[in-house]
């Protein structure tokens, strides 16, 4: 049995999870009935667009995957949607069960439009739908205490991504953040609490945005990856399973016209028989006031794209496996292309 397999066997999702694909949420959007307060939900239309850029016009094939996101207990997705003659076909990446958008085009140049004596061109594709995100809180009292772990699947999220590693470093600092901590929950805290006075939400420089556990260690700042490695390091290190989460971040105020088009990341920790806790650091460390809230819960104005780092696609590409994925990845005849995205949202409700 898949890890996949093995995780989502191992859980009831909370009723009202809906959709197709409603039960095979990726273990990280699960949420287990029982242990959340009740919380806000937002509903809102979302346009993605991926753009393809460099394309030769003389490439034999080109492969374009796209994260699509899906159903789970706090997100429920509809009216997913590519406009457009040229429809994608739906596969699952294997590890988390992310789902993608594939598209395989057979000598591109000689269908696309281009300009005359032009070397390469652009592919774009909209992907719209909408989303009704929950507000996930976490009743913190009722998991306070460790239960008997029978999910084997939770041990993939003790395992070292490339770039978010456990070494020495991070052994040692976790042993002192730990030490007399009894509880999973305690120990987390403790992580939690030196990610957030260690790390400054700072985006200048060079380094920062790839979920680098060394370059947080050593630069003490970076964005809502490098925050987010760090804190799964330092859980791993200590025996606390600990994954990542990635999609679109929207303001908190309704409609705002706030600049949209960037991303963000988030975490989640696992005490043992009991539950999946959400955190978002750099989210705290942007709004310090509300630090003990982002240790346990997750706001409603986010849609989550993908789960995991160092992801192999479906079909596989013939690249390395993916740091994460947000953007559009491409290949064209082996090699990969530059991709850009770009999003629009408008608030239901």
């Amino acid at each position: 049995m898949t890890t996949r397999a093995k995780v989502l066997a191992a859980v009831v999702l909370l009723a009202g999870a809906s959709g197709a694909l409603a039960g095979d949420a990726a273990p990280s959007m699960r949420a287990e009935p029982g242990f959340l307060k009740p919380g806000e939900s937002r509903s809102f239309s979302i346009t993605y667009r991926a753009v393809v850029k460099d394309i030769p016009v003389d490439a034999k094939k080109l492969r374009i995957w796209v994260p699509v996101p899906q159903d789970s207990p706090v997100q429920t997705i509809r009216g997913l949607e590519f406009p457009g003659p040229l429809q994608p076909k739906i596969t699952v990446e294997k590890r988390y069960g992310n789902r993608l958008a594939y598209w395989e085009i057979e000598n591109p140049g000689a269908t696309m439009q281009f300009a005359p004596g032009a070397k390469t061109f652009e592919w774009a594709q909209n992907v719209a739908f909408t989303c009704t995100r929950k507000e996930q809180v976490t009743d913190l009292d009722k998991v306070k205490e460790d239960g008997e772990e029978k999910d084997a699947a939770a041990a993939e999220f003790l395992k070292d991504d490339r770039l978010t590693v456990v070494d020495d470093r991070v052994r040692r600092i976790a042993a002192g953040l730990v030490e007399g901590k009894k509880t999973t929950v305690e120990k987390a805290r403790a992580i939690y609490d030196y990610v957030f006075e260690h790390m400054t939400y700072d985006k200048s420089g060079k380094g920062w945005g790839n979920g680098d556990t060394k370059y947080a260690c050593e630069a003490g700042k970076g964005n809502c990856t490098d925050f987010h490695a760090l804190f799964m390091s330092l859980c791993r290190a200590s025996g606390v399973a600990a994954g990542f989460e990635i999609g679109l971040y929207l303001p908190y105020r309704k409609n705002s016209d706030e600049k949209l088009g960037g991303y963000h990341c988030w975490s989640f920790f696992r005490v043992p028989g009991k539950a999946w806790v959400p955190v978002d650091i750099s989210e705290a460390s942007k709004n310090r006031d509300r630090k003990d809230y982002f240790f346990g819960a997750h706001t409603s104005n986010r849609v989550t794209l993908s789960v995991g780092r160092d992801l192999v696609l479906e079909p596989k590409q013939d690249g390395e496996p993916l740091n994460y994925l947000l953007n559009p990845y491409a290949e064209t005849d082996g090699k990969a292309l530059p991709t850009t995205k770009d999003w629009t949202c408008k608030d239901l409700d």
